[in-house]
């Protein structure tokens, strides 16, 4: 018997699939009160202080309590360096009690934004380290 007879008529056999995408840079959990500013859904401008919740080279994740649209351009502030990156909202998450989860990503790379070093994922691992599968 093949297994495909064992199986009964409404069960199929698929083959392993694996979506992955490839970050483009490390993540780095980080906690980091900036400004954002920009115009939300009513258009109205505002600037306010939020949080991050994940940073990389190529954006980050942070709580925002502001009605937000995907594809909208904001200007993000490190009130640390006032280092300024113009940014897009790649992503609407769930509310919380610290705001709505929100996805930017920077219009242009900017590793040195947060004051973080990050390595990117594709760099190839050095001799005697333990790869990531």
């Amino acid at each position: 018997m093949t297994a495909r007879e064992a199986l009964p008529d409404h069960e199929y056999v698929m083959s392993p699939a694996i979506f992955e995408r490839e970050r483009r840079s490390s993540r780095v959990f980080m906690r980091l009160r900036v400004l954002l500013a920009g115009k939300n859904q009513q258009g109205r401008r505002f600037r306010h202080a939020c949080e991050t919740i994940v940073v990389n080279a190529h954006g980050a994740l942070l709580y925002f309590d502001q009605d937000l649209e995907i594809g909208s351009l904001l200007v993000l502030t490190n009130p640390f360096t006032q280092e300024e990156q113009e940014c897009r909202v790649v992503y609407l998450g769930d509310d919380s009690d610290k705001g709505q989860r929100v996805g930017i990503e920077f219009l242009t790379p900017a590793p040195r934004f947060w004051g973080v070093e990050f390595t990117p994922d594709w760099a190839p691992a050095q001799a005697g380290s333990l790869q990531k599968n």
